[in-house]
């Protein structure tokens, strides 16, 4: 789990404390229309240089509870390149919050109406792939599914500083889905 400074270093604008618990919500069948919307507004602001527009995380995922918040994976040629998309995303309304050079240029950005966490990452990478694999691997495999699902129903259940210490928490299941899916 990182450490309470590591998240004050990589949030830009200061680290946003929960202090309670993390709100899950039974599957919601307009989250991937909410995606769809988000898509068209990235391509708009973004053009070719949006390598690839993903819908994954829970919300991705039909009969997965969540946190009501479409995950949306974005691939650029380069994510270290912020003056390649970073203004044209500001200005198309999302707000940079994540910017973890060290952990493979990952920089996320949040969006508003509908609630969005927006994962950059460079074309090819391999976190990105991974994200993608699980969510495909949920969609198809109820036992898994299920798992997930009542881990995070218990550790939603208990108090949190930070959301990421909960995303964090869940680090152990989605390991073993992953070896489950010849991924881990």
């Amino acid at each position: 789990m990182p450490s309470d400074e590591y998240l004050s270093q990589v949030s830009v604008g200061g680290a946003r404390e929960l202090n309670g618990r993390v709100v899950l919500s039974a599957y919601d069948a307009s989250w991937p229309k909410q995606f769809q919307g988000e898509r068209r507004r990235i391509a708009l602001a973004l053009g070719g240089r949006a390598r690839s527009v993903e819908h994954v995380g829970s919300t991705s995922v039909p009969g997965l509870c969540a946190k009501p918040i479409i995950d949306i994976l974005l691939l650029v040629d380069d994510a270290a390149d912020e003056p390649s998309y970073v203004p044209q995303l500001e200005r198309a309304g999302y707000v940079l919050r994540i910017r973890e050079p060290d952990w493979y240029e990952h920089r996320m950005f949040k969006g508003a109406d509908p609630e969005v966490n927006l994962h950059v990452f460079s074309e090819g990478c391999s976190e990105a792939a991974r994200m993608v694999a699980f969510r495909d691997w949920l969609r198809t495999h109820a036992d898994d599914r299920e798992l997930y699902a009542s881990t995070k129903r218990a550790l939603a259940s208990r108090q949190w500083k930070y959301v990421q210490h909960y995303a964090d928490a869940k680090s152990e299941v989605v390991a073993t889905i992953l070896q489950h899916a010849g991924i881990g």
